[in-house]
Order: C-alpha cells, then structure tokens, then sequence
C-alpha cells in the first residue's frame, strides 16, 4: 500500500538560516529599504581547511546581498513564515519589490538549493 505524502502550504512554512551561516550588517535602514547584509559562510569541512592553510584561501566566503535579499535572509529566523516575510517586502519596498510572491519564492527555492536556509514544516 502506498502512502501519500502530506503536502505543506509553503504560505505557513518558516524559513531559518542555517547555523553555518552568519549575516554582517553593512550599513543603512531596513525600515527604508536601504538595509543592506553580508553573508558569512565558514569554511570548515576538512578539504576548505587545507585549502585555507595550504593555498592561503580566505576562511570565510563574503557574499553581498542586495536590499532585497538582506531583507528576505534576515527575516529568516523561523518566527516568520513566508507569507509575513512577503507583506514585510511589499510593505518595505512597495513597487520594487513586484511581482512579491513569485519572487520570494524563487529566492527561497535558491537559497535553500545552496544550503543557505531549511524550511521548517507548519505545526
């Protein structure tokens, strides 16, 4: 007998940044939508630590993230689901931020293929 998979409404999930991962303040107002974030991924598997050792590689990778994606990965605590994380965008950015849901979604699909987020499971 097969058993159906429970689907879950991507609405209610709430992204959370894994702990690997650090974001940096760089500057400006999120209220405004001038907020703008570093993200800080150590690099501590044992082949990134020998190539930091050896080859004189950075210990952390430095990815600058946009208005919009520092808003999106610093509201993503695990408190707020996507949906909150969605009206938090329109009501920030308004007009910029068009069309918000398809957007948030594939920002979302991105980064947790990177590893960046987990999604956490409406309870």
């Amino acid at each position: 007998m097969f058993l159906k998979k429970k689907r879950s409404n991507l609405l209610k999930m709430r992204p959370v940044l894994k702990e690997r991962f650090t974001l940096e303040p760089l500057g400006g107002h999120q209220e405004s939508g001038s907020f703008r974030c570093r993200l800080l991924i150590s690099r501590d598997s044992w082949l990134e630590r020998l190539s930091v050792r050896w080859l004189k590689q950075p210990q952390t990778i430095q990815v600058k993230l946009d208005p919009l994606g520092s808003f999106v990965l610093s509201h993503c605590d695990g408190k707020r689901t996507v949906e909150e994380i969605a009206e938090g965008l329109a009501e920030t950015f308004g007009e910029e931020a068009e069309p918000v849901l398809p957007r948030l979604v594939k920002y979302l699909q991105i980064v947790e293929a990177n590893g960046w987020v987990r999604m956490k499971r409406e309870s």
